[in-house]
């Protein structure tokens, strides 16, 4: 659930891009019954093509023969049509119709837009513009948790190298701690010239760890960092040569990272 503003008017968003229409009828001047505007409007012939095309577009389950039943029924003044109607009788999927908080009539954006412009053109474009705005906010913050998981998950294949190579059988559960969090910190060195308690004691006003605080060239390298090092631990090469190939490859890495223009333009989204 999301919640945009239009013209002072609250729009609700929910599965990504389904925009509330009893929201947007809400909008009109003079006009408290919202599912009567709906159902009007989805009694209109035009509007009927609209969205029985739109689903045999998107919907390969729809049912095409009840959709012509009700198109040769519209624009008879004996004609009515509900969103629940229109689901339940042709399987559609671009409307929907949720109860409980967050209830009301909800439809695909393409739709959405289409219903917003017969209850006013102006609306429509800010709806628009707003929705736009809202799925850039997401794309930014999608990219930011790839970065970041991008390194979570190079980090449990770091551990299970260290799980598999180093950890001797049988250990109680402080010695596994111990040698985790020391495997751990060799990166924490390499890259950023001191360990995770070294960090927290230098910060002491900041939350989260030293990694929360990296900038995207240092997530990037630490991705790299992460799997070579795993790598190195296959081998079975020592702590202390490890340490110091980590370090050699991170001040090269890093080099490279921040003169990147590709890495420059990531950076900026």
């Amino acid at each position: 659930m999301a919640k945009i503003k239009v013209l002072d008017t609250e729009i609700s968003v929910v599965q990504d891009e389904y925009i509330s229409l009893t929201d947007i009828a809400n909008s009109k001047d003079g006009e408290s019954r919202a599912a009567d505007i709906i159902k009007n409007w989805m009694r209109n012939r035009g509007t009927l093509e609209f969205i029985g095309t739109w689903e045999q577009i998107h919907n390969p389950n729809f049912k095409v023969v009840e959709f012509d039943h009700f198109r040769m029924q519209a624009g008879l003044t004996s004609f009515v049509l509900s969103p629940g109607k229109w689901i339940e009788t042709t399987n559609a999927i671009g409307i929907v119709v949720k109860s409980g908080r967050y209830g009301g009539t909800y439809a695909h954006k393409d739709i959405a837009f289409e219903f917003a412009t017969a209850i006013n053109p102006i609306f429509k474009l800010y709806l628009i513009k707003e929705f736009q705005r809202l799925k850039e906010e997401e794309q930014k913050q999608l990219g930011w948790d790839i970065k970041r998981n991008l390194t979570k998950i190079n980090y449990r294949i770091h551990t299970d190298a260290i799980k598999e190579n180093l950890i001797p059988k049988q250990l109680v559960p402080a010695q596994i701690s111990y040698v985790y969090a020391s495997e751990a910190d060799i990166l924490n060195v390499a890259l950023f010239g001191m360990t995770a308690k070294q960090w927290s004691e230098a910060n002491p006003t900041l939350k989260g760890n030293i990694r929360d605080y990296a900038d995207v060239y240092q997530l990037v390298c630490l991705a790299n960092l992460e799997s070579l090092n795993a790598h190195f631990i296959n081998e079975n090469i020592s702590q202390e040569q490890r340490i110091k190939k980590l370090n050699e490859l991170a001040i090269k890495q890093m080099s490279i990272l921040v003169s990147d223009s590709n890495m420059k333009k990531l950076e900026s989204k």
